[in-house]
């Protein structure tokens, strides 16, 4: 598989899309390989058209910023007293907004959509191993993971 490398802006969300405001450079930078996600690599091969694309990384994005995966550590993070009015939501309410976002396209994709959305999407599993978890037969998930992109595409109003 070919690596397609990309730098992303490190902010307190994660890897952020997109070039930077204002030309300044960001801060930290860390290299992200875009070939690496089950989404990516159906994406890359044609089986998934850009607007699906987007609408699982917004999926994906709403799902890291509202800190949805499993921890296994205590937060190292440092207890911030002033904060800096970033965006105008601080870090909690970005946290929950990404919360509420997430929910709602999970409701937009509808019942028996989540599974195989939630399996590839945001937990990277690759489709033949959540098509054979979920008990579908073979090259069936993929018709199933379109439906739901497209639900959730229509949630976040992705044309």
């Amino acid at each position: 598989m070919k690596r397609q490398l990309v730098e992303r802006e490190l902010t307190p969300e994660g890897p952020r899309r997109g070039a930077v405001k204002g030309g300044a450079r960001p801060r930290r930078t860390i290299t992200v390989n875009l070939a690496e996600s089950p989404l990516a690599w159906l994406h890359a091969r044609g089986h998934l058209d850009d607007r699906l694309f987007d609408a699982g990384e917004a999926l994906r994005a709403d799902y890291e910023r509202a800190q949805l995966s499993a921890s296994i550590t205590m937060r190292w993070d440092p207890v911030r007293v002033k904060t800096t009015g970033e965006r105008g939501l601080a870090s909690s309410e970005r946290q929950i907004a990404a919360r509420q976002r997430f929910d709602g396209a999970i409701r937009a994709a509808g019942r028996g959509l989540e599974d195989i959305l939630w399996r590839v999407v945001c937990a990277g599993e690759a489709l033949p191993e959540a098509e054979k978890t979920l008990g579908w037969p073979a090259r069936s998930g993929k018709l199933v993971l379109r439906i739901a992109l497209e639900r959730v595409a229509e949630f976040y109003r992705i044309t």
